[in-house]
């Protein structure tokens, strides 16, 4: 089986070298071999890599992202792991979009305003947020 260098594997991956040696440092990528104490990797580490990826670019953090690779029984697949945790974090985001709504609305308001000061602006307040 051919093997690639952290460069070569780094380039067909599109990240840098320190991103993977980093991914090995906390164990989202296994150790890999070495040959005269460099590091040598076959092509399945790029399947991890894309997994890596596209976890992260779903909102995962690289602890649910281990938690997704290792965090399961081995009988349990790749799909289940992912359903489960794709569930809490669609609710989770599912929250942070209430919040970041709330916070447009609040901006929003603060755009209209024309209070010259906050006492006044408290007091014309209605009772949804919006001032004026």
């Amino acid at each position: 089986m051919a093997t690639f260098s952290i460069g070569q594997i780094a380039s067909r991956a599109e990240l840098n070298s320190s991103t993977i040696r980093y991914y090995e440092s906390i164990g989202l990528m296994p150790e890999p071999a070495r040959i005269n104490g460099q590091r040598r990797y076959s092509e399945d580490v790029l399947d991890r890599i894309r997994f890596i990826k596209t976890a992260q670019a779903a909102g995962f953090s690289i602890p649910e992202i281990t938690v997704l690779l290792e965090g399961f029984e081995p009988h349990i697949s790749p799909s289940d792991r992912w359903k489960e945790l794709a569930k809490e974090k669609c609710e989770e985001l599912e929250e942070k979009k209430k919040q970041l709504d709330n916070m447009l609305q609040v901006l929003e308001n603060g755009l209209k305003c024309k209070c010259l000061t906050w006492s006044e602006c408290f007091v014309k307040m209605n009772s949804d947020g919006t001032c004026c």
